[in-house]
């Protein structure tokens, strides 16, 4: 095992973190209160100078404006780039378009790719994932999907019920999930389509409020309404849109791993930073033991995090699956960072859950990432089911 990084990564990792600091920190104070969000001007500002500085998507291949670095390379320059919330935005490797390029990378056609990925990569647009249904539609089990889409002559016809479509208010497009043809199981018979945003047939119900600061983007609550798409909308191929989903939600499960990782990291240094001057019953409370064991276990446990993450990352360059392990990751990465955040809240007492400091912000908003890409509980069944296979192999 090799755990030294390339110096060209090292270098990258340790200029994104300076920007970050210098840049997009000092930017913090537009979204410590709930429903505010930075002006556009403002973001757009901060994305010319992440390009200037040569950040500008590191996932991406250089053809597309990128950095070229592979899912390996990415995990300590997106740890990086997630010590603030508004760091992948910045650096156009925030979710959902992060993962939607990925996708597009993977399998759009060379009409999509002019049209969708390659102004998506350049961060002249943004897009949304619809997937995610309210009851009984799909939620954890993509089973459930209730959306169809009926072929009529060279188009399709879609109706359906979506919400938690993150990024759609403002998204140029959505990538919709329908099921295609009825008489065979979801996982065979579902399809995805690119639709921008303006087609007819495509309303957006209401922004979801939600716990945390606010996304770009929101999460809308969206429905289609005999939404008409030529047969060149669907991206990669009819009946492939379970397996094409897989592809993407296995590395971005992932990228959320490493971006929440760089907020967890860091609310565990505003904490060491507060017992180390905050004196209390005769001593820093960096000398008692109850707060030693606190700092002692989030150090750890993000260290066996990073670990995780970058053994799913090498699985997954190799061509393996790696359902198991990102699953793994998953569960134990989204669960860390929730404690981790915890703890410097309970370390820093009163401040803790004023806006004086981020950690209350990011407590409410990194509640959902044990829910969202897959909730804890399906991740253990995976493995679970996984186990019992090969015990009983």
């Amino acid at each position: 095992m090799d755990f030294s990084l390339p110096p060209h990564v090292q270098d990258i990792t340790r200029r994104v973190r300076e920007f970050v600091d210098s840049e997009v920190i000092p930017l913090e104070h537009y979204i410590h209160n709930p429903g505010q969000r930075v002006p556009a001007d403002v973001l757009a500002a901060l994305r010319d100078r992440a390009k200037a500085a040569g950040l500008w998507a590191p996932q991406m291949p250089p053809e597309l404006g990128g950095l070229g670095l592979s899912l390996q390379e990415i995990v300590p320059v997106f740890e990086a780039a997630g010590r603030s919330l508004l760091g992948p935005a910045a650096l156009n490797c925030a979710a959902p378009d992060e993962g939607n390029m990925h996708l597009l990378h993977m399998f759009a056609n060379q009409e999509q790719t002019e049209r969708y990925l390659k102004p998506l990569a350049a961060g002249q647009i943004r897009s949304a994932f619809a997937m995610t249904e309210p009851a009984p539609g799909a939620g954890s089990d993509p089973t459930m999907l209730k959306t169809r889409a009926v072929r009529d002559g060279d188009t399709w016809v879609i109706n359906g019920h979506k919400w938690f479509t993150s990024g759609a208010d403002g998204a140029a497009f959505l990538i919709i999930m329908a099921v295609s043809n009825p008489d065979v199981p979801v996982h065979k018979g579902s399809t995805l389509f690119l639709a921008p945003a303006d087609t007819p047939g495509i309303e957006l119900v209401r922004h979801v409020p939600t716990m945390g600061a606010a996304d770009l983007g929101g999460h809308p609550e969206m429905r289609f309404h005999d939404l008409r798409l030529p047969h060149s909308a669907i991206l990669g191929g009819e009946g492939q849109g379970f397996a094409l989903t897989q592809q993407r939600l296995g590395p971005a499960r992932l990228t959320h791993c490493m971006r929440w990782t760089g907020i967890a990291q860091r609310a565990l240094e505003i904490a060491t930073r507060y017992a180390a001057e905050r004196e209390a019953f005769g001593s820093k409370l960096t000398g008692h033991q109850a707060i030693q064991w606190m700092l002692a276990d989030s150090a750890l446990e993000l260290h066996a995090g990073r670990l995780m993450i970058q053994q799913a990352a090498w699985l997954l360059e190799q061509g393996q699956q790696a359902r198991q392990e990102t699953s793994m990751c998953k569960i134990f990465v989204a669960e860390t960072v929730n404690r981790v955040l915890d703890r410097a809240i309970q370390i820093c007492g009163g401040m803790g859950v004023t806006r004086d400091l981020p950690l209350s912000t990011w407590y409410e908003a990194a509640r959902a990432f044990r829910i969202y890409d897959g909730a804890s509980e399906v991740h253990r069944m995976v493995v679970a089911r996984q186990v019992v296979k090969q015990y009983a192999q």
